[in-house]
């Protein structure tokens, strides 16, 4: 008996997504993939990532939504301040000239991540579409870059999606040593201060992996996202006193 060849449900543009449950598992051809099709306008990635759904497609395909199971997460009090990093970030706060900034130059960060491929991939997933999609979220305060900057130069930063209190990391690139490594710890210390809990990673990387994020099931990321999500957005702006947050040992219990 040949195996069972999952279905896969086509969204018509605006149509809702299927419950995250729907997702292929292990076995099926792609782990996670949920749906394809619908559109990405501002109301369906609200919806989307509200639910724990994030798009992912490259050039040529439609676009295709995941919600994989389980989810790479980096509670932000398990963020690991390696030596080297906690010098690199001292002698960049110590610096005169460097900073960091959020929603400068939004669309500057995207088109750098979408110019910057992953390692092992000879292309990018941050299509122009996406480019569009993720600017028109961002105008409706919905995403949002975190930025490194020296001397008046943008050398490294990553964008994200803030829903309340739920953070989903997006991608992120660098132009000079630890420049993408400066903004995330930048977002931890934000979200510290903040009372963000996780910020959502997506993928298992060994990158991440390093720096404390960790896998956990999605019914339990999905779970948190649904009460994080419906508190008050914080401030998106960086103050360097937050920077404070950052070398404070914190409780893991959040």
């Amino acid at each position: 008996m040949k195996p069972r060849r999952p279905t896969l449900p086509w969204l018509a543009p605006g149509e809702a997504l299927p419950p995250v449950t729907q997702a292929w598992g292990p076995d099926d051809p792609a782990p996670g993939l949920l749906a394809a099709g619908g559109s990405l306008d501002v109301d369906s990635l609200r919806a989307a990532y509200g639910r724990g759904v994030y798009p992912w497609f490259s050039e040529g395909q439609p676009i295709l939504w995941w919600s994989p199971d389980p989810r790479m997460v980096l509670q932000t009090p398990a963020f690991r301040l390696h030596r080297s990093l906690r010098k690199t970030l001292q002698r960049f706060i110590a610096t005169p000239g460097c900073e960091v900034r959020f929603d400068s130059a939004f669309g500057d960060v995207v088109r750098a991540c979408a110019a910057s491929p992953r390692a092992g991939q000879s292309g990018t997933w941050i299509v122009p579409e996406m480019v569009r999609a993720y600017e028109d979220l961002h105008a409706a305060g919905s995403a949002h870059s975190v930025e490194t900057w020296v001397d008046g130069a943008l050398v490294g930063g990553l964008y994200c999606v803030g829903l309340g209190r739920a953070v989903f990391g997006e991608s992120m690139f660098a132009r000079a040593t630890d420049a993408s490594k400066i903004a995330l710890a930048a977002l931890v210390a934000w979200c510290r201060v903040h009372g963000v809990a996780q910020i959502d990673c997506q993928q298992n990387t060994r990158h991440l992996a390093s720096l404390g994020a960790a896998e956990m099931p999605r019914a339990d990321f999905v779970s948190r996202l649904r009460q994080d999500a419906l508190e008050p957005d914080p401030p998106w702006c960086f103050d360097p006193v937050y920077w404070s947050a950052l070398f404070t040992p914190v409780s893991r219990t959040a």
